[in-house]
């Protein structure tokens, strides 16, 4: 994730957002991975559906 995360930044800028989409490629070949992060942004930290790249690298950092 803090790969994906950082790929954004250096394309985009540090105001990028991102959803966890972000994470998968444009098809569902790894449902429960989907679930996973799906359920770790959604349920585990009420995350809105676009943040900001920095914001979740930094949380995937410290092992939120």
């Amino acid at each position: 994730m803090i790969e994906i995360c950082d790929e954004k930044i250096t394309k985009k800028g540090e105001d990028v957002g991102l959803s966890f989409y972000a994470f998968f490629a444009n098809k569902n070949d790894d449902p429960d991975a989907l679930m996973e992060v799906a359920t770790w942004w959604i349920k585990t930290h009420a995350l809105d559906h676009f943040e900001k790249a920095v914001k979740i690298k930094a949380m995937v950092a410290v092992g939120k």
